[in-house]
């Protein structure tokens, strides 16, 4: 126990000078270990700094649009318990610890010369980057992340605590160590990779050397009385990627139909179940099951291209982003494992996740690992839209308002509820036939809803 530890800011990767843009504690508050203090933004995510010590908050020493470095005062605690000790007051435990760590970290950066050749070979060929080890890289929720979830994590306790200082879940991070062991360089590139936004060791998109002559600046003022207005900072990194995925995938979409009627009596049957569960049972919660069966169907929608754009990392997990319009903009958080979810699951973890998005609490991580993609305009309007595909996915579905109308069926003019369907995908991947016959087996499952049972 200590009188006062002053709270500083751990290490978070190479990034300098990131902008405090909430102060989560006031003075004379009572707070617990690993509770968060303060959120921190960088160019493309936020991220929560938790307490390490309980205490009572004596003072703060920082405020909403200061910029931190590691090592920075964040605040200071009186009375404060289970403080992470000072570097030069380390355990013994902690100190082998960190020799430990260290160990395995030369491991993997110096492999026995007669082991590189075999190493390469089992390597993914999505994380090889020139200059460095051909190995999975720490993920960030997908991939072999993923597939690791509810597994045995490997780490010392000191990387344990280290984790939670930054908030990091260490089922999320592939450890670099023997035997999968993970060490402290692969939380902090755990971090790097969720404070820059993409999945770590991602390669610049390609086509970054395109070039276009800049737009023309013009004095609006001089045609009548103007207001600028700046962009919400969503806006602003949401359209970075989506002029970088339109400039560098080839688009193409396919429109379809699903017939919904049936899809519609069943969802309706399950509202008093959903109500006693406190969820909502939207049609959405259909069309995820109905695409996870779709690319399990045909994998190649299941897909990403790799750094060299020559091979097709098959992902063997089904995470769907789902777009979500907030009053600052567009955010696609992930369900994770949505084919080993039940729909009141699915609905709970849908609810919950989207007041988040609409809130401005995402974590990092939840906008991370998709596979797939849903844009819905259905509660708003439409008859039909062309989404932009959200790289390094390879399709997006949009789904626009459903309506009743007359439908041909055995001789006659028969009432159906549509609803319209617009897939675009990389051509780079998928051909036209192969997109035609997804959403046509897509609306054969939305039609019956059954055949997600096969």
């Amino acid at each position: 126990m200590a009188d006062n530890t002053t709270i500083t800011l751990p290490d978070v990767g190479d990034f300098k000078d990131i902008e405090i843009i909430e102060v989560l504690i006031v003075e004379g508050d009572e707070i617990e270990a690993e509770q968060s203090i303060i959120v921190l933004e960088s160019d493309k995510a936020t991220m929560e700094i938790p307490s390490p010590a309980a205490g009572k908050v004596e003072s703060i020493l920082v405020k909403v649009g200061d910029r931190l470095n590691e090592g920075d005062k964040i605040a200071i605690l009186s009375g404060a318990t289970d403080a992470k000790p000072n570097a030069g007051d380390k355990t013994e435990e902690a100190k082998a610890d960190d020799k430990e760590d260290k160990s395995a970290a030369a491991a993997v950066q110096a492999p026995p010369a007669e082991s590189t050749e075999s190493a390469a070979e089992a390597a993914p060929q999505s994380d090889a980057m020139p200059g460095k080890p051909l190995r999975p890289h720490p993920g960030t929720g997908g991939g072999d992340a993923a597939e690791a979830r509810g597994k045995t994590v490997h780490a010392s306790p000191s990387i344990r605590r280290y984790a939670r200082e930054l908030g990091v879940d260490l089922q999320q991070v592939i450890g670099s160590g023997s035997k999968g062991r993970i060490v402290k360089s692969d939380v902090k590139s755990f971090v790097k990779s969720a404070l820059s936004g993409q999945a770590a060791g991602a390669p610049a998109a390609a086509g970054a050397g395109i070039s276009v002559s800049p737009m023309p600046v013009i004095d609006f003022s001089k045609f009548g009385e103007v207001e600028t207005v700046a962009l919400s900072r969503i806006k602003k990194i949401s359209g970075v990627h989506l002029h970088r995925s339109w400039v560098t995938v080839p688009h193409v979409t396919q429109f379809d139909e699903a017939d919904i009627t049936e899809l519609e009596a069943f969802r309706k049957s399950l509202a008093r179940d959903a109500e006693k569960k406190g969820v909502r049972m939207t049609p959405l919660i259909f069309l995820m099951k109905a695409v996870v069966a779709a690319l399990q169907e045909f994998p190649n929608f299941n897909a990403s291209l790799d750094a060299s754009g020559e091979n097709l990392v098959m992902k063997k997990y089904f995470h769907i982003g789902i777009a979500v319009d907030t009053p600052n903009g567009l955010v696609v958080p992930v369900v994770r494992d949505v084919d080993r979810k039940g729909l009141f699951e699915l609905a709970a973890e849908l609810g919950e996740i989207s007041i988040r998005a609409r809130d401005g609490k995402l974590s990092p991580g939840d906008m991370q690992g998709g596979c797939f993609t849903i844009s819905s305009l259905g509660g708003i309007g439409g008859t039909n839209f062309t989404p932009i595909v959200n790289a390094p996915e390879v399709a997006i579905l949009g789904v626009s308002r459903s309506k009743m109308q007359p439908v041909y069926i055995d001789g006659e003019f028969k009432p159906r509820m549509m609803l319209p369907l617009g897939l675009s995908y990389d051509h780079r991947v998928i051909d036209g036939a192969q997109a035609a016959r997804f959403t046509s087996f897509l609306s054969q499952v939305i039609s019956d809803i059954r055949r997600v049972l096969l």
